[in-house]
């Protein structure tokens, strides 16, 4: 299924300094994340590998910086009138989080079937939590209708200028703390992380490979890459829920096509490999969609041969009886 770009003229996109802003209001707020590596995966890759361990953020994933970077921005006003959002988890948790610490008053619109983990760390942090059906309900209408009914302020999980500028800082760290990359890769499902560490890499290294990585089953972002035009997928049946996003948005289809060097798909197998390998070579309880880069690079290793890599891990809100399942 295919589309045009429907991306107004009028729109303005976000840029290398909006991210360099989010990192200042990010500061102290935000962990600044582990950047860790593995010996035996150089080794095994023929490259230097760094792993920026977002897994380890506040609300598990590097959501919470986009959530904060955005409704810490809102007047006074939009803030007494509380925050929407949808999402399968880990923006959930975000803006849920955010809202504890802002003294702001959340509702989260989540698929009745996302991780019991994440629903659970969703409420935990203070959030009204709304389930729908996503086989017969669309989220962004169901929070349409709540946002009119309620008067709200709706912070999406991706196509938002200050929650992409968010995002991208978790790459702005890594390529201060991992200097001289020459090439860095996040997974990719809306392209909010992908877009933001796109405009914070190339802003540092302009002739850096800035590459996203998405599951076989939902490669809509990969086909808008490759075609110029944007290609949409509903409910793809990948263990990446985290990335099971319809399509790109009208912010990060454009912010993708311009700055990105490469989109890559990988396997579920591969994907229960990668993950696999974090676990128990290098201890790190990350989620599918976290792993998808990893499992990019090992799938093709011949690809990124010699190459100063950095990845960014993108969570590690897991179920653990689905980890365990999928890891036996």
């Amino acid at each position: 299924m295919s589309q045009s770009d429907p991306q107004p003229q009028s729109i303005v996109l976000p840029t290398a300094e909006d991210v360099r802003d989010a990192a200042n209001r990010l500061r102290g707020v935000a962990h600044h994340t582990p950047v860790m590596t593995s010996r035996t995966l150089n080794e095994r890759l023929g490259a230097h590998v760094f792993f920026k361990c977002e897994n380890l953020q506040r609300g598990g994933a590097f959501k919470f910086r986009g959530a904060y970077n955005a409704v810490s921005k809102l007047s006074d006003d939009e803030r007494a009138r509380g925050v929407l959002a949808y999402s399968s988890g880990n923006h959930a948790q975000a803006v849920a989080l955010t809202g504890r610490i802002l003294d702001v008053r959340t509702v989260i619109v989540m698929p009745d079937d996302a991780p019991a983990a994440k629903i659970e760390g969703t409420r935990g942090y203070g959030a009204e939590v709304i389930l729908y059906d996503k086989e017969t309900t669309s989220r962004e209408e169901l929070a349409a209708q709540l946002q009119q009914e309620r008067g709200m302020t709706l912070v999406p999980p991706y196509d938002h200028a200050d929650v992409i500028a968010g995002q991208g800082t978790a790459a702005l760290e890594l390529m201060e703390e991992a200097p001289d990359l020459g090439v860095v890769i996040t997974p990719c499902g809306g392209g909010g992380l992908l877009s933001g560490s796109a405009l914070a890499a190339r802003s540092l290294r302009p002739g850096i490979r800035v590459v996203g990585v998405e599951p076989e089953l939902a490669d809509d972002a990969t086909r808008s890459f490759r075609t110029g035009t944007l290609q949409s997928v509903r409910n793809p049946p990948t263990i990446a829920d985290g990335l099971r996003t319809p399509s790109l948005g009208r912010l990060t289809f454009p912010l993708v096509h311009a700055h990105v060097s490469d989109m890559r798909t990988v396997s579920e197998e591969a994907i229960v490999e990668a993950m696999r390998f974090l676990w128990t070579r290098m201890k790190l309880v990350v989620e599918p969609s976290g792993a998808v880069p990893l499992a990019a690079l090992m799938s093709d290793p011949g690809a990124f041969r010699g190459e100063r890599i950095g990845v960014v891990i993108s969570g590690g809100n897991v179920d653990l009886a689905n980890a365990c399942t999928l890891l036996a």
